[in-house]
């Protein structure tokens, strides 16, 4: 389904009128996901390791914390158009030397055949990729990389010399959404920045079935990539549906039709105003209800439970034109009552509808508090199985602890019972060997002396 988007006249020449791509475009409304959903409508999203968040006016495709994150989504239909433009309102925040970048792809299969991945890690793809990231240490650029499917740029050692267009663009805490425009026509392909030509080509043709999608990727200081709108035009006019004002206009007048086919069943001519819910009597004497008017000029229903037409028999009328006032008469009570039913059927119809949209808003949430229970329950598991862990290994310690302590037991038992022996047996000498050594060691030299004086003093004399 498209919607018109409106014809622009810039400089004094109108340009071809364009039309919304219903099917390839979201955040144009007042929600990106009208049911409050976790899904954005004719798009899916991926992500490693968790989907990208959605909320009601952007997707974070990667969060401020932690990083290594990787986010995407991508249209489930095909673009068939030649003549398009895109714009796409983006937002980019992190810390002073984060990084990451952004990818917008136009490609063959994208979500099968590249899904989350970025410029770098990709294979091989076919289609368009721009990626906006700080290449160079600069502080931002934006560059545009074609590829037939024959390239697998994973295998490139310098991915960056494949660009064939780019420009400098500073995109990081703006505190802003930035806008980037891809138009597309048989004349060239040219890609705008905020309002500003970055780069142009008359050799780009972009044949038709590719589908959009945008990829993130962060580094270990990760940057918040979020997509706010991503609305695409075409300017084919098959199949096209008025504009907004178009179609506001449009059910002004279905409803006044609806009104005047109201007044047509309602009104009963002849009558004047009367208070509403009485009746009158015809020419027989019969009561039947009549219609009285508002203010603006609108029939007025009569409550059908008070303007209940009594049963009459078959016999008492006899006159023609009294039956035919009877039959009329009750033909129009019942489409009274039918067009009360159809009014109270569509005001409760309108009613479920509110309720099925405040239904659907509260298990939204409720999915989202499952998903963190999930969460919850995951991290339960591993606190599980790691006291499991801290069990065994504890169960372990205390088995190998008493198989030391008896094997410790067994050897000392066994040499205390063999230490007295020993002792016994290497016992150091007694002390009566060291007193008879000292005895003896002063008998010996008492006996020296002696000997020593009597050779003396038997020895010649010597005079001066």
């Amino acid at each position: 389904m498209r919607l018109l988007a409106g014809i622009v006249a810039l400089g004094g020449v109108a340009e071809a009128a364009q039309y919304l791509v219903n099917d390839l475009s979201f955040g144009f409304g007042t929600r990106i996901n009208p049911d409050g959903r976790n899904t954005i409508p004719h798009y899916s999203m991926q992500g490693n390791p968790n989907v990208p968040e959605l909320l009601s006016n952007k997707v974070i495709l990667t969060p401020p914390a932690p990083g290594n994150q990787r986010g995407a989504v991508w249209a489930d239909k095909p673009l068939e158009y030649t003549a398009w433009t895109t714009d796409i309102d983006f937002r980019v925040n992190g810390p002073e030397r984060g990084s990451g970048l952004l990818n917008i792809w136009l490609a063959k299969d994208g979500a099968r055949n590249i899904g989350s991945q970025s410029i770098y890690t990709v294979g091989k793809f076919e289609g368009l990729v721009l990626v906006v990231n700080q290449h160079g240490g600069s502080a931002g650029m934006i560059r545009g990389f074609l590829n037939d499917g024959t390239l697998d740029y994973s295998m490139r050692t310098n991915v960056d010399n494949l660009a064939f267009g780019h420009c400098w663009f500073a995109y990081r805490n703006l505190g802003r959404p930035s806008q980037i425009k891809l138009r597309h026509n048989s004349q060239n392909f040219k890609v705008e920045v905020d309002g500003r030509l970055c780069f142009e080509s008359d050799k780009i043709h972009i044949p038709t079935g590719y589908n959009f999608g945008l990829s993130a990727a962060s580094a270990e200081t990760p940057d918040s990539f979020e997509v706010f709108k991503v609305v695409v035009l075409s300017e084919d006019d098959i199949g096209a549906v008025p504009n907004q004002q178009q179609q506001q206009q449009q059910q002004q007048q279905q409803q006044q039709q609806q009104q005047q086919q109201q007044q047509q069943y309602q009104q009963q001519p002849g009558e004047n105003q009367k208070p509403l819910g009485g009746t009158t009597h015809d020419e027989n004497g019969q009561k039947r209800p009549y219609m009285s008017f508002g203010r603006s000029g609108q029939a007025a229903i009569p409550d059908p439970y008070d303007n209940a037409i009594p049963d009459v028999e078959a016999n008492s009328i006899t006159a023609s034109k009294a039956q035919f006032e009877d039959l009329h008469t009750r033909i129009q009570s019942m489409n009274h009552h039918l067009s009360s039913i159809f009014r109270s059927v569509a005001q409760y119809g309108g009613i479920a509808d509110q309720n099925h949209q405040e239904v659907s808003v509260m298990l939204g949430e409720m999915k989202g508090l499952l998903t963190k229970l999930d969460r919850f329950a995951s991290v339960e598991n591993k606190l599980e199985n790691l006291e499991r862990e801290v069990r065994s290994m504890r169960s372990e310690l205390t088995a190998r602890l008493k198989e030391s302590e008896h094997s410790i037991k067994y050897h000392v038992t066994d040499k205390h019972e063999d230490l007295a022996g020993h002792v016994v047996k290497h016992a150091a000498p007694g002390h009566t060997k060291l007193y008879v050594a000292i005895v003896g060691s002063q008998v010996v030299l008492a006996g020296a002396y002696f000997f020593y004086k009597r050779r003396k003093a038997g020895g010649p004399k010597k005079y001066l």
